[in-house]
């Protein structure tokens, strides 16, 4: 069923309710997938609601959705992952945040690490942040999730230490570190949240990797091969997954 993005629907008068698809989601209900009044579709509020509706009037520009009921998402995760990722060179950092609201990701919160090589201002970060959002709700429709990862303005190291102390366990995957990440069923029951740091293209330097394991962070390692920085990310993010997540066979 095709799926498209809407405002948040008031909950106590779902059934019923209408909404509008205007713009670039209207074009392309009407003229790509020449959809007909009467014809069904998901919507889905990035904020873990998803609805069928059925079409009920098509204008030029303006599509009328009625609300028929609200379904049961099935594809967001049991576990909560936040991935910290130092910034990366070039257009990594957009491949990534779709490549990880596929996988499920909770929330993405960029920074700028001591090795990180772009520095873009504040203007530029604005603007990145815009296309940010735009990708995750691409990936979003195409993946089946229900809910957007959100997506945090640029922070220091420090910040994101900070940030990382409410969650239940949290992970640096550092390249000088010699052990992989082990997996315990009976730490999994008492976890809901997880933080993990992910380093830019230089990795991290000894001074963060000091800092961060006196802020209660583990490190771990990806293995014993050089892993290019998204291609670690995109790892990091997969083993969580598996061995807390639903992904793997520890899902029980």
């Amino acid at each position: 069923m095709r799926r498209f993005f809407i405002d948040q629907i008031d909950q106590k008068q779902l059934c019923g309710t209408t909404t509008t698809l205007t713009g670039q989601d209207a074009r392309h209900l009407k003229d790509v997938l020449r959809l007909d009044p009467g014809d069904e579709v998901c919507l889905i509020d990035g904020k873990g609601h998803e609805y069928m509706a059925h079409v009920t009037d098509m204008q030029a520009g303006a599509i009328t959705l009625t609300i028929l009921e609200e379904l049961t998402g099935t594809a967001e995760p049991p576990i909560q992952i936040t991935m910290a990722q130092a910034f990366l060179k070039d257009k990594k950092m957009d491949v990534l945040i779709r490549q990880l609201t596929e996988l499920g990701l909770y929330r993405w919160l960029p920074f700028q690490a001591s090795r990180s090589v772009p520095r873009p201002d504040k203007k530029r970060l604005a603007a990145r942040m815009e296309r940010w959002e735009k990708i995750a709700q691409e990936s979003l429709k195409q993946c089946n999730r229900s809910r957007l990862p959100e997506i945090s303005e640029c922070l220091s190291f420090s910040d994101v230490l900070a940030k990382a102390q409410s969650s239940d366990l949290k992970i640096m995957f550092w390249e000088k570190s010699k052990e992989p990440l082990c997996f315990d069923p009976e730490l999994k029951k008492s976890i809901q949240s997880i933080f993990i740091i992910l380093g830019p293209e230089g990795g991290f330097t000894d001074k963060e990797a000091e800092a961060a394991i006196g802020n209660g962070f583990i490190t771990a390692s990806l293995g014993p091969r050089i892993l290019k920085a998204e291609t670690a990310s995109l790892s990091a993010c997969t083993l969580i997954q598996y061995l807390f997540g639903d992904m793997g066979k520890n899902n029980s």
